[in-house]
């Protein structure tokens, strides 16, 4: 997106499958280094703070408008999943015994924002700012 400026910001959450309380120590560390790692995989994809509790998970995450947030949360749901799922088998082999991920299905996402009264004051005074630049020029740049 060659001189694009964008600031999608996201607050995303999801849940364990059943709500078990698998994100235990071990697993919530192991979880965070993979989160840490994403920029391999999706190097303009930041993940700027990461919180967790034993049954849900909190991202907050810098998007490009390129990508579909829907996508994004998949992939990393799926692959967290998966490798997840692989290095603690013996533990989450008594929780789900079946083949399915550990991520319960869906999320919930919000955007996260400047703050809306700066935002609404700037927008604004766009056209004033705009036009008094134009008077000041008018000043300095004499007609004939």
């Amino acid at each position: 997106m060659a001189h694009t400026v964008y600031r999608t910001q996201y607050h995303v959450v999801w849940v364990t499958r059943y709500r078990r309380k698998i994100l235990c120590k071990g697993v919530d560390e192991y979880l965070r280094q993979i989160l840490q790692s994403i920029g391999k995989y999706f190097p303009d994809l930041y993940i700027t703070e990461i919180g967790m509790d034993q049954d849900h998970i909190h991202l907050r995450v810098i998007i490009p408008p390129k990508y579909a947030v829907s996508r994004i949360v998949d992939a990393i749901k799926t692959n967290t999943s998966r490798i997840i799922r692989k290095r603690f088998s013996g533990m989450l082999g008594k929780v789900y015994w079946d083949n399915g991920g550990i991520w319960g299905t869906g999320f919930y996402v919000s955007t996260v924002g400047g703050d809306e009264a700066v935002i609404r004051e700037y927008v604004r005074q766009q056209g004033r700012h705009d036009e008094e630049q134009r008077e000041e020029l008018k000043k300095e740049i004499p007609r004939p």
